[in-house]
């Protein structure tokens, strides 16, 4: 799966889909673009703070604006992000609720870098093969399981 066919699964085929699996590609790829995205909204606004000399005598209406767009983004994507997030877990065999549990750990002091770490962990390794209790191979929908008993 490549980097247009990521973004397009995630945010118009599976916006909201909590079910099923997100193979390594669908997830990282989508995961690129977001920072992309992300860090693009945050060029433009230090630029446009640059160029009108700084914050000194208040925030200019075009960072606010520019502010504004990129809250709306982040609030359009955190859907399909957990989404994602969620389904890459069910590519392990891992219910989305440990996904919640790291997330809770996350804010407790000290233990939330290992919980970072334990999501990043788990993002990064490969999906089960064949079909598993949240459905089949992402990236190999043919194979069965009775091929590996």
């Amino acid at each position: 799966m490549g980097f247009t066919e990521a973004v397009r699964t995630v945010l118009r085929e599976k916006y909201a889909t909590f079910s099923g699996r997100a193979s390594r590609s669908e997830y990282w790829w989508f995961y690129l673009f977001y920072v992309l995205v992300a860090f693009a909204f945050a060029v433009v606004a230090i630029g446009v703070a640059t160029a009108s000399g700084g914050v000194e005598g208040g925030v200019p209406s075009t960072i606010i604006a520019i502010g504004a767009i990129g809250g709306l983004f982040v609030l359009g994507t955190i859907i399909p992000f957990l989404a994602v997030q969620i389904r890459r877990f069910h590519d392990r065999n891992m219910s989305g609720w440990w996904y919640l549990a790291l997330i809770i750990l996350g804010l407790i002091p000290y233990v939330g870098f290992i919980a970072s770490i334990a999501i990043f962990v788990i993002s990064v390794l490969p999906g089960t093969v064949g079909p598993n209790k949240f459905g089949p191979d992402p990236l190999r929908p043919e194979v069965r399981a009775e091929v590996f008993a």
